[in-house]
């Protein structure tokens, strides 16, 4: 080695301590920086973006004749989304309609009836008090008759008479009294038939509410706003009652994020969380932490695990955390509901 070969390699030989010593530096200050900020943080990368997914049925068995919206378009609450053959629908409800009519009107004659028979029933009772004030008068009489008779104030038909006209008078109470039993059960019987009718009443307008209830099913609208997909039906397409017709995913979302029990220490509701979107090229969305599940996640499962009925092996489990997002932000639009995302919510101060 030459003397300037010597002289070049010394330098270098000062320098590179210094760099190691940089890097090493560096690193360290890189290392608390993590530190101190995952020791104020819980992070997940098992979460996803959810919202509520209304099925939308028909109640009825018919043809669609009319599919009045796009798959994946934007749908308002009470839109018409499709309609089916109600031909059959609006004739039942005209049979209806029309047994009501016609049973209203017997209505209207046993109504009638029973205010007749209430009127031979009043004066019923009004001859019986008739009656029985002239049979009063007429006793009175034939007692003083009986009086005179004995010291022959009285002749034998005066008697007569008198004793006649009491006897008659008793008679015609008991024939007032024969026709007010007979008129209040002719009233009763009409006011049976009157209750008979208003029942038949009942029962048709049951039927028409019944028959405009069904009409009303040939007619879909949507339950809330949303967007509609997962559309599964065709024009003149026959749909059997229960059948599934589409699905509108509303428009409101949220994160559902599954965190580890043991990260669950210091987290409460209200704790400002980020919401990394996969989906966007990891652009964040700030959320709120809202409600924590009553239960882990493999207790909702199909097959829940027990661990008295086998061999246990401990296994950390996972609480879901719905997290509510910032409907305000641009990229909330954006969101769909299944889009992975990953959460870090801020559970300490520095």
């Amino acid at each position: 080695m030459t003397n300037e070969e010597t002289t070049a390699a010394k330098p270098k030989r000062k320098i590179a301590p210094f760099i190691l010593g940089a890097v090493f530096l560096v690193a360290i200050v890189i290392g608390v920086k993590e530190y101190l900020y995952y020791s104020t943080v819980e992070n997940t990368d098992d979460a996803q973006v959810s919202s509520n997914i209304d099925p939308v049925v028909t109640r009825i068995t018919d043809y669609v004749t009319s599919i009045n919206f796009q798959d994946n378009m934007p749908v308002t609450k009470g839109q018409v989304l499709v309609t089916l053959d109600d031909k059959d629908l609006k004739l039942k409800e005209q049979q209806a309609e029309a047994d009501l009519a016609n049973v209203s009107s017997n209505v209207d004659v046993a109504k009638a009836n029973a205010e007749s028979m209430g009127s031979t029933v009043a004066t019923a009772k009004d001859e019986i008090e008739a009656a029985q004030i002239t049979f009063t008068k007429d006793s009175l009489d034939f007692g003083r008759y009986k009086s005179l008779i004995k010291d022959g104030s009285i002749t034998q038909e005066q008697y007569d008479n008198s004793k006649a006209a009491m006897e008659g008078a008793s008679k015609q109470v008991d024939i007032a009294r024969r026709k007010y039993e007979s008129a209040e059960k002719q009233y009763q019987v009409a006011q049976a038939n009157l209750s008979s009718s208003q029942t038949n009443v009942a029962i048709k307008q049951s039927a028409v509410d019944y028959a405009k209830l069904q009409l009303s099913y040939a007619t879909i609208v949507a339950p809330t706003s949303g967007k509609a997909s997962k559309r599964s039906i065709e024009v003149g397409q026959l749909v059997q009652g229960g059948s599934p017709l589409m699905a509108i995913v509303e428009d409101s979302m949220w994160v559902e994020a599954n965190f580890k029990e043991t990260q669950m220490n210091d987290m409460k509701v209200g704790q400002t969380a980020d919401v990394e979107i996969d989906a966007l090229d990891g652009r964040k969305i700030t959320g709120t932490i809202s409600t924590f599940a009553g239960a882990t996640g493999t207790i909702f499962s199909l097959l829940p695990p027990d661990n008295a009925a086998g061999n246990f092996v401990k296994v950390v489990q996972r609480v879901p955390v719905k997290i509510v997002l910032d409907t305000k932000s641009d990229l909330y639009k954006q969101l769909r509901p299944g889009l992975s995302v990953e959460v870090t919510v801020k559970v300490k101060n520095k």
